[in-house]
């Protein structure tokens, strides 16, 4: 990790400024207090009472200071205080809080210390309970964990203790405002133009595409560029537990979980959602993550006339996606022999796209791979694509190309039905797709 100048500049921290910042805030929050004001007015009088209380102080502080001041005061009562910064910066992708003296960002795949802290552990609750309470949710000993989302999209977590020893703890993974289209993706190195043809291809043709990959590894992101493929006659339904996808279809139906109530009840998972959803009639069913019992129901769905659907998963290979994949079909709770699971994933599942954060921090497909069908109890499958690692830099960049195998997919025949008649050398082996 590296720990370069603050991200932001200097936060202004001496015992004075804090003492001001502290006297400021409790002002304005008391005046807000007697003086109530609508959501949408609420930015501007903020502003309005803190110039004012600034000015009541006498102070002949350089205008740069005072400005710093009234920044940070005002950040800390209508945004997220010390690390609205780093929010509102387009280059970060994810924020991380550990205890109030450690703030680190991702950036550009890389750990950067921000040199942000705040002041103690209080200020931390404070911000969480600014994202936590307007979901209606808690955090506290008895609930220490909470995933949420910010007005943006962006995901958060939070972990407090005594399950986090060090304090509290957030971790926020920011909404990209922009959508990567598919040319980026390629400039990055994450895809070739061979991969594209046939990947997209493959989504006209209404075939069941399984998303896998490690954390932070491009799957949501990956699976928001495919569903562009989607014709625009066809209704689309998506369930996420954080509506991160981005469609721009006109028949477009967007789900998303809902957390139980403060007395335990009034719960929607995602398994609720994806029965529900075969009632409304979807040409295709896209469900952001399997996580748990949700992963059977989605099965059944793609074998019963809903081709075409999407979804992600956590995992570190595609054949570790398959066991993944069992495991979760397990968790419904309808005690079904593991070869009826095999049997229904290698019929319902056609392709599987794995996606992979390398250790230089690079984000790429590694496999485009095919599940063929069963060879006894085992679901056997075969790479059309592969990433092939030729090497490291000096700078520590992983060097490789993503090569076709030589292999064409078993489903071929329906990717021509569907009007699409791939060219010869997207499947030549050996030679790089690029």
């Amino acid at each position: 990790m590296t720990t370069p100048a603050p991200i932001t500049g200097p936060r202004l921290s001496t015992p004075d400024v804090e003492k001001i910042k502290a006297f400021l805030t409790k002002t304005v929050m008391h005046e807000l207090e007697i003086h109530p004001t609508h959501a949408y007015q609420y930015r501007s009088v903020v502003r309005e009472k803190l110039d004012q209380a600034y000015d009541n102080l006498k102070l002949t502080l350089p205008n740069e200071v005072r400005e710093g001041i009234i920044r940070e005061v005002f950040d800390e009562l209508v945004g997220f205080g010390p690390i609205q910064p780093l929010l509102e910066d387009p280059e970060i992708s994810e924020v991380m809080v550990t205890g109030p003296k450690q703030v680190y960002i991702e950036r550009n795949g890389e750990l950067l210390d921000t040199g942000i802290t705040f002041q103690n552990d209080d200020q931390v609750y404070r911000l969480i309970n600014r994202i936590v309470n307007p979901l209606g949710r808690r955090v506290d000993i008895d609930n220490p964990t909470v995933d949420a989302r910010l007005p943006d999209g962006s995901r958060v977590n939070v972990v407090v203790p005594p399950v986090a020893i060090d304090g509290p703890c957030i971790t926020i993974r920011k909404f990209l405002k922009t959508r990567l289209t598919m040319d980026q993706f390629i400039e990055l190195g994450s895809i070739t133009p061979n991969m594209v043809d046939f990947l997209s291809a493959c989504i006209v043709a209404r075939l069941n595409v399984l998303i896998s990959g490690n954390t932070s590894s491009g799957k949501t992101t990956l699976l928001n560029i495919l569903t562009g493929y989607i014709p625009g006659h066809e209704r689309i339904l998506t369930i996420e537990d954080a509506g991160e996808l981005k469609l721009n279809q006109k028949y477009v139906v967007r789900l998303e979980t809902k957390n139980p109530n403060p007395d335990g009840t009034g719960m929607v998972n995602q398994r609720d959602l994806v029965k529900n959803s075969l009632r409304m009639r979807p040409d295709r069913i896209i469900v952001g993550e399997v996580r748990g019992g949700e992963a059977l129901d989605m099965l059944q769905a793609m074998n019963t006339g809903h081709d075409g659907s999407l979804t992600t998963l956590h995992a570190n290979t595609p054949r570790d996606a398959i066991s993944r994949l069992e495991t979760m079909v397990m968790m419904a709770g309808l005690e079904l022999p593991v070869f009826a699971i095999r049997r229904q994933i290698a019929s319902s599942i056609n392709l599987i796209v794995h996606m992979a954060r390398l250790q230089d921090g690079s984000r790429r497909i590694t496999n485009i791979t095919e599940i063929v069908g069963m060879e006894g109890e085992i679901v056997t499958t075969q790479d059309i694509f592969r990433f092939e690692q030729t090497g490291t830099s000096k700078s520590g960049q992983i060097l490789g190309d993503l090569r076709a195998t030589g292999i064409r997919p078993h489903f071929s025949q329906r990717l021509e039905i569907s009007g699409s008649k791939l060219r010869n050398e997207i499947f030549m082996p050996g030679a790089s797709s690029r």
